[in-house]
This record gives C-alpha cells, sequence and structure tokens, in this order.
C-alpha cells in the first residue's frame, strides 16, 4: 500500500480490517480442530494485550526498535529452519501447555514489543513458544492467530474513535484475504506437515525481519 501512493492514515486503520479479518477465520479453524488450549493461550493473552497498549503509547525512535526487532527476526527465522526437519520429533515431546510463569512473562513482552512495533504479536510468539518447546508446531499456530486476533481488534477499536479513512477497494480486499486466510488455514490446520508449517513461519520471519532492517 506504500509502495502504491496510499497515505498512513489509510494504510493503519486498512491492515489492521484486512489482518483481524484473516487472524479471526485462522482463530476459527485451529480451535474448531482443537489446536488452541484455553490453557496454553490464556497466559500470553494475560499481560500481552495491557502491555500492547503500553507499547502502543510509547514512542521510541525507529532508529533504536527496527534494527534490534529486525535482527531477531532473522535469528529466529534461521533457528526455524534447524529445527524444520526435527518438527515432527519434536512435536511429539512438547508438553500439553506452558510454563504458567514464564509464557506470562513472555506474552508481556511479546505484547509490548508488539505494540511499539505495530506488528501483531503472532510473528513473535510462534518463534519463542517453539524454540523453547513450550507448544507442538500447529498449537502454536493457533496461539499465534488468537494473539494476532486479539491485538488487531484492539487496535482497530482504539482507532475507531477517530475519522477513519478506508480505500474503496476495501471490500474487494477483504474478500481476497478471506479466500486466502481460509486457504491457508485448511492447510495449516491437518495438510502441511509441520516440517514445512516451520519452513513457511521462517520465510514469514525471515521477510519481516529484512523489511525492519531495511525500512
Amino acid at each position: 500500500m506504500g509502495l502504491t501512493g496510499f497515505t498512513p492514515d489509510v494504510i493503519r486503520p486498512t491492515a489492521l480490517a484486512l489482518n483481524t479479518l484473516v487472524a479471526a477465520i485462522g482463530t476459527a479453524r485451529f480451535a474448531r480442530a482443537g489446536q488452541i488450549k484455553w490453557r496454553g493461550a490464556y497466559p500470553f493473552i494475560l499481560l500481552g494485550l495491557p502491555f500492547s497498549v503500553l507499547g502502543g503509547a510509547t514512542h521510541l525512535a525507529a532508529s533504536i526498535y527496527r534494527p534490534v526487532v529486525g535482527i531477531l527476526l532473522i535469528v529466529a527465522a534461521a533457528q526455524m529452519v534447524k529445527s524444520a526437519r526435527s518438527a515432527a520429533a519434536t512435536d511429539e515431546l512438547a508438553p500439553p501447555h506452558p510454563p504458567l510463569p514464564s509464557s506470562i512473562i513472555a506474552g508481556a513482552i511479546i505484547g509490548f514489543v508488539a505494540g511499539v512495533t505495530g506488528i501483531g504479536g503472532g510473528i513473535f510468539i510462534a518463534p519463542l513458544v517453539l524454540t523453547l518447546h513450550w507448544l507442538n508446531t500447529r498449537h502454536a499456530a493457533g496461539l499465534s492467530a488468537l494473539f494476532n486476533l486479539l491485538n488487531s481488534a484492539a487496535a482497530l477499536a482504539g482507532l475507531w474513535s477517530t475519522s477513519l479513512v478506508f480505500p474503496v477497494e476495501l471490500p474487494a480486499w477483504l474478500a481476497a484475504v478471506a479466500v486466502g486466510a481460509i486457504l491457508g488455514s485448511w492447510l495449516g490446520v491437518r495438510h502441511l506437515p509441520p516440517g514445512v508449517l516451520r519452513y513457511i513461519l521462517s520465510a514469514l520471519l525471515l521477510v519481516g525481519g529484512v523489511w525492519m532492517l531495511l525500512s
């Protein structure tokens, strides 16, 4: 949208609207398949949402946080590639839910970083729980979708009191991302092996990391 000349006052609410729809579809599909467990999700959300709001109200210079976050995402991408081949075996050993105190703290940190950067927290939370072997790959994907949904919906609700400006193309874009989300969640819930899901995650992390470094 930025490359095609849209202004920030249009880009932000439009991106949040698209992301909320995609995350809602993903959350519904993963929840229906039993891939989102309340005990595995609520510790991250407990402080994740309020700290996301706090992060959104915190103004840090882009020159400070972008290089740090960009490097962390690239390192996480490398870690996901390394773990992809053994994903199936690792998933079998994953515990049913993450450790409570550690996941609450992790949720607060990820929520704050998501609020500061404006990036959905899911891109941070999935590699963390997979690297620490707190959840298996599909449960991590479901948690990521739920975390993105709550953060995006909260941010969109916060913008609703302002004069929102959406492009006339929004209905068509919503339809397009809905089709993509339905197809992607269908593949992610049951059909793609855990290793393939980790390769896809690593590609997303790499793109996000490079974008943070170069933007």
